[in-house]
């Protein structure tokens, strides 16, 4: 710290002087340090009341202040208007605590090693740490900077140094294996939009020409039905036209338009049907593209899709006769399979045992086992006959309420 910053600070608290006081020795402290001291040595208070003394924490003269204590001496005015001269002033170049303002750091703190203020050592998180002044402890610590050299130039660093290149290297060898893994990646997803791009194609062509095979169905019935309907309307003019001509005229044509009503009227009429494409593209990507892996989409096929004529659905019968004999021959069908899975539950164990007889006198071991194999699974038929029952009786409904 320069000289003249040094003369601004109290020698026992490190700090600023505050309320500076000047000892009959000459020597200037701070009116709490003073008061610190006196307190300190506070047993002199007892035998000689009129006179105080005091050791000069400097000089280590002995003196006798009043009784009223640090409050009778002297304030050194000249300094303490240095001191406020001096605050009001910027100094850019003093390095200042930054806990205490504009306390200039002018003692080294031999325990934490750092440079701290008066205000550290009594108040502070520094207070009965041991100190040093700047000057001693720059001696002290002047050495070290090339000790720490020497730390940082030794073998721990050059294993630093080769460590770092084999750290580099691996990184290097590691972004080179991600990158062959994203064009691995890209080359990848290309193939397989390809080839997506490829099946949806010929999705789409199949598609297409379904289409084609709806409109060479339906295009030449809707023109045949379109030319009748012109043919009718032409027929509903000339039919209203004859009121306008003269008898001759109206007869002559008459029988004209008569024969041609009549034979459009003669024209058959197509089977209106609806038609069912197979395979239906939903449940070829249901049943076989969900269930494939990615990698045997290559392999899948396009299947061919068709056309065909499905009957219509069959209308509720208008003549009473009919329901009724739909209802006579849903019971008759009924009570007949009725009869026959009576006849298996009754008489199951006599056809085992016959079965079983005529197998054992004109049949070899072999087809015995096949036979026994067989009677052992009547129960099972006997099931089946059942749930065959059950859907014959279900379609029977079906076609009697439609």
């Amino acid at each position: 710290m320069h000289h003249f910053e040094d003369e601004l600070t109290c020698p026992i608290c490190y700090s600023i002087f505050e309320d500076p006081r000047v000892l009959p020795c000459s020597h200037t402290f701070c009116r709490n340090c003073l008061e610190n001291v006196l307190q300190a040595s506070g047993n002199f208070y007892i035998w000689r009341p009129l006179r105080i003394p005091l050791k000069c924490p400097n000089c280590r003269s002995i003196m006798e202040i009043a009784p009223t204590g640090i409050e009778s001496l002297p304030v050194n005015f000249a300094l303490r208007a240095i001191i406020e001269k001096y605050q009001q002033e910027d100094h850019p170049d003093l390095i200042t605590c930054p806990e205490h303002y504009r306390q200039p750091l002018n003692v080294y703190c031999l325990l934490d090693k750092k440079l701290v203020c008066g205000h550290c050592l009594t108040i502070g998180q520094h207070h009965g740490h041991p100190i040093d002044d700047l000057q001693s402890a720059y001696l002290k610590e002047k050495e070290t900077p090339q000790k720490l050299l020497e730390q940082l130039t030794d073998t721990h660093w050059t294993d630093i140094t080769r460590l770092i290149e084999k750290l580099e290297e691996q990184k290097s060898l590691s972004e080179k294996m991600v990158q062959g893994d994203k064009e691995i990646v890209l080359q990848y997803f290309k193939e397989l939009s390809d080839t997506l791009e490829q099946k949806k194609k010929f999705f789409l062509t199949a598609l297409c020409d379904v289409g084609n095979l709806i409109n060479q169905e339906y295009v030449p019935q809707i023109e045949r039905m379109k030319e009748m309907r012109e043919q009718q309307f032409e027929l509903m003019t000339l039919t209203t036209s004859l009121q306008e001509e003269s008898p001759l005229k109206f007869l002559e044509k008459l029988d004209d338009v008569r024969q041609r009503v009549q034979i459009l009227k003669q024209r058959p009429l197509p089977d209106v049907q609806p038609v069912e494409i197979y395979p239906r593209v939903s449940q070829v990507l249901k049943e076989d593209w969900s269930r494939t892996e990615i990698g045997q989409i290559k392999k899948l096929h396009i299947p061919e899709m068709k056309i065909s004529s499905k009957r219509m659905p069959c209308s509720w019968p208008d003549d009473e006769k009919e329901v009724e004999f739909f209802k006579i021959l849903n019971i008759v069908i009924v009570t007949l399979i009725s009869v026959i899975l009576m006849l298996i539950l009754f008489f199951n164990q006599h056809i085992i045992t016959f079965l079983n007889e005529i197998t054992s006198i004109c049949f070899s071991e072999v087809s015995l086992s096949v036979y026994q194999s067989l009677s052992n699974n009547l129960h099972d038929l006997k099931n089946i006959l059942c749930r065959t029952l059950n859907l014959l009786k279900e379609f029977m409904w079906k076609i009697v309420y439609r």
